[in-house]
């Protein structure tokens, strides 16, 4: 009996899969009979250059792509012994995309194979940089996928930043950066077709050394194997096949990540075998999440790619509890014997200094130079307001960062790595595609219910599922892609909203003016003003919930007191310096590396610091690349983006 019971759990599987396959034939027929009359011909001309030039050719890209995808994802997987890793999660679909927009602006009539060309450089810097990233580390899983989601970060904020500085010029690649399926002809499938077959050969060579690989890398150099260049072999094979898929159709998310994880499920257990189902089990996704679309009335304003990732996002929560990786706690950091106090002076006045160089400090043509007097006092309307605006939103973003450090007991908590940033958006978009022209407050109103209801989610699988630290932000990674799925998805439909999300992706100030620099910081001062009488709960909750029971503490009040002021902190925030940046991560993390631990002191410092930071990353975004402007969001992400890796390498 249990061996009958074996033989149909090992059946069952196949069932499914087989039934999913005939589901998404099935609507593939359906999409195919729509353009068909008597007798199974055409119904018209116009049906026939559809079916044979649009219908016909999206349904073999969607199956090729898929199949791609997840042979994509089980070599990378495979190459480095993690679970997490695929495209999107290592920042190869995003570097894609950066190429594909250098050589737009660099190279607009050049032909070829230079979309592809390019594009395969971009995604292979991109994993190039993780992986020197992470190697200190041993790669370790969680350590890559954080390195890859900075890495993916910046990326998407210096294509937002061209895209917004070229909008016309570029506005396919914002419309491709969603991942369509629709097609004009057969030569996308014909492309990804020729580095399937390719893939297919690299992966059947090097079935063997990975399935080696996968005892370990000390088993496998004590076989003689060479490791480095196995990895590098079957990276640069997995980059090949996904930089292709990018550069024919646009960004689908997860596929690489859902096909191998499913394949494993399914049954597959040796690196040979799941080489073999990935590509399959990609195929059926893609096709039946693409006739989905199709079928159910979305047509052409939800992305392919976009869907995917409301698919694979899901799938990374789920994964999460059940990976196996050791949840190392951060070092605690040692306050010195320095005066709290003259420290918090000394952050203090560092964030003046940096704010009063904004106002004096510029570019022009005959070089740098600082304004004094009469130039001065002319420059002032123009700048004053973005660095107020600025400083609000860096201090804004500290204080909630601070509040959810403690809250969760994670030194690397953040509102953007959280994904309550990427929420806020959500809520953003919500607004801008019901109401259109919204006004400010309606605006805030959404942006503050997105930013909660990403946060309780976070807290939620926090405490139900009892994540460690890091598995947390690799939560907070997948929620944070979900998020940004479904704005991309409204940018992606090009409606009168895209521009304006865009816009705040990428955190620009230049818009700003005086009512609305006001309006930030008066937010910012009432909000952090409402956690000083609260600073006893920020002491008393990092010690766990059996000390703040016995205490006296009431935690779900003091939980929801904490959450619905970190949510309204970094709605404000984000809609002055998008999701982008990790200023409320390192302004935290330096005040408490600084001795500042108790939460008042904390809190002060924090905060100047996060003032600072952002200032000073609005004042380089304005000089750098004179006489253009490139994103506060973006040179935020630069900052942050380098300190979190600095962390992750020294813990």
């Amino acid at each position: 009996m249990p061996k009958a019971d074996g033989a149909r759990s090992g059946v069952l599987p196949w069932v499914v899969w087989t039934a999913l396959g005939a589901l998404a034939a099935a609507l593939a027929i359906g999409l195919v009979s729509a353009r068909l009359g008597a007798g199974f011909e055409p119904a018209s001309a116009l049906d026939r250059a559809l079916l044979l030039y649009g219908v016909g050719p999206r349904i073999a890209t969607a199956i090729l792509a898929g199949a791609a995808l997840g042979l994509a994802g089980a070599l990378m997987q495979a190459a480095l012994d993690n679970p997490l890793a695929e495209p999107a999660t290592l920042g190869v679909s995003a570097g894609a995309q950066l190429g594909l927009g250098l050589l737009a602006i660099a190279a607009p009539d050049i032909g070829g194979f230079a979309r592809e060309g390019a594009a395969f450089l971009g995604g292979t810097a991109a994993v190039a940089l993780v992986i020197a990233l992470s190697w200190r580390r041993g790669l370790d899983p969680v350590t890559v996928v954080l390195c890859g989601m900075i890495v993916a970060t910046i990326a998407s904020g210096l294509s937002a930043a061209l895209i917004l500085a070229n909008g016309d010029y570029l506005f396919a690649l914002l419309i491709w950066g969603g991942g369509s399926l629709v097609q004009q002809g057969w030569g996308p499938a014909w492309a990804i077709g020729a580095a399937l077959i390719a893939g297919s050969i690299g992966a059947a060579l090097l079935a063997r050394a990975l399935g080696v690989l996968s005892a370990g890398e000390p088993g496998a150099r004590s076989l003689g194997a060479p490791v480095a260049a196995i990895r590098t072999a079957a990276l640069g094979v997995g980059v090949l096949l996904a930089t292709t898929v990018a550069a024919e159709v646009g960004l689908i998310a997860f596929v690489g990540l859902a096909a191998p994880t499913l394949a494993r499920l399914s049954g597959a257990r040796s690196t040979r075998h799941v080489l073999l189902a990935a590509p399959a089990t990609g195929a059926i996704l893609l096709w039946l999440t693409d006739g989905a679309v199709q079928q159910f009335g979305t047509g052409d304003a939800l992305p392919t790619g976009a869907a995917t990732a409301f698919l694979g996002a899901p799938l990374l929560l789920w994964m999460l509890p059940r990976l196996r990786m050791a949840d190392r706690p951060g070092a605690s950091v040692r306050p010195g014997p320095r005066s709290s106090a003259r420290l918090v002076a000394l952050c203090a006045a560092l964030a003046l200094l940096v704010f009063a160089a904004a106002l004096a400090l510029g570019r022009g043509p005959d070089g740098w130079s600082i304004a004094t007097g009469g130039d001065f006092l002319a420059l002032l309307p123009f700048r004053l307001p973005r660095a107020v605006a600025a400083a609000a939103a860096g201090a804004m973003l500290a204080a909630a960062g601070v509040v959810l450090q403690r809250l969760t007991a994670n030194p690397l908590a953040s509102p953007e790595v959280l994904g309550v940033g990427a929420g806020a958006g959500v809520g953003l978009a919500v607004v801008l595609v019901t109401a259109g022209a919204a006004s400010a407050t309606l605006e805030l109103a959404g942006a503050a219910c997105g930013a909660m209801a990403a946060l309780l989610l976070m807290l939620a699988l926090a405490t139900r599922s009892r994540l460690g630290p890091e598995r947390l932000l690799l939560a907070g990674a997948a929620i944070s892609a979900l998020c940004l799925a479904a704005v991309n998805a409204v940018i992606a439909g090009g409606s009168a909203g895209a521009f304006a999300l865009l816009g705040w992706i990428s955190g620009s100030t230049s818009a700003v003016g005086p009512s609305e620099a006001i309006a930030g910081c008066l937010a910012a001062v009432v909000l952090i003003a409402a956690l000083a009488p609260l600073r006893r709960w920020l002491d008393v909750l990092p010690l766990g919930e059996a000390v703040a029971r016995g205490v006296g503490l009431e935690l779900t009040a003091a939980r929801a007191a904490l959450t619905v002021i970190a949510a309204l902190l970094t709605a404000v925030a984000s809609l002055i310096a998008g999701p982008l940046s990790f200023v409320g991560l390192v302004a935290p993390h330096m005040a408490y590396a600084a001795g500042l631990t108790r939460p008042a002191l904390h809190l002060a410092g924090a905060v100047a610091l996060g003032a600072g930071l952002m200032v000073a990353a609005d004042l380089l975004g304005r000089t750098v690349i004179y006489p253009y402007q490139l994103p506060l969001g973006l040179f935020a992400s630069l900052i942050g983006g380098g300190y979190l890796v600095l962390a992750l390498r020294a813990r």
